[in-house]
């Protein structure tokens, strides 16, 4: 059901290149990526998956409520990060000339079956 689910946001999403289901530890459950030779997708979910931690600490401290969604832009990619639960998040990386809106709405559409398998 994740590797279905991952294909589909990529392929949906207009720019999209990778989508990634993993915990906090780093460690994916699931992952789909389009070919990309010069950089590593895996590798950048990982270091993602750090910062979120650091993120999400902040968020509890702050008492702000639950994160739900961090979006990250760089100078090629967009990188979109919704929670799913307190161990799990899906990311999806896009150009920066892809949908960014369509990338959020895929997730949020997505994230209540891909919560509910998790659970």
């Amino acid at each position: 059901m994740f590797d279905e689910t991952l294909k589909t946001v990529v392929e949906e999403t207009s720019g999209g290149v990778g989508a990634v289901i993993m915990g906090y530890d780093g460690i994916a459950i699931a992952q789909y990526f389009k070919p990309c030779d010069d950089i590593d997708l895996h590798l950048i979910a990982v270091e993602y998956a750090n910062i979120l931690k650091e993120i999400r600490k902040a968020v509890e401290i702050l008492n702000t409520g639950v994160m739900e969604e961090v979006a990250i832009k760089t100078e090629r990619f967009y990188v979109v990060i919704r929670t799913l639960t307190s161990e799990y998040f899906i990311a999806l990386t896009l150009e920066r000339d892809g949908n960014f809106g369509k990338a959020r709405y895929l997730l949020l559409r997505e994230a209540g079956s891909l919560r509910e398998a998790l659970l």
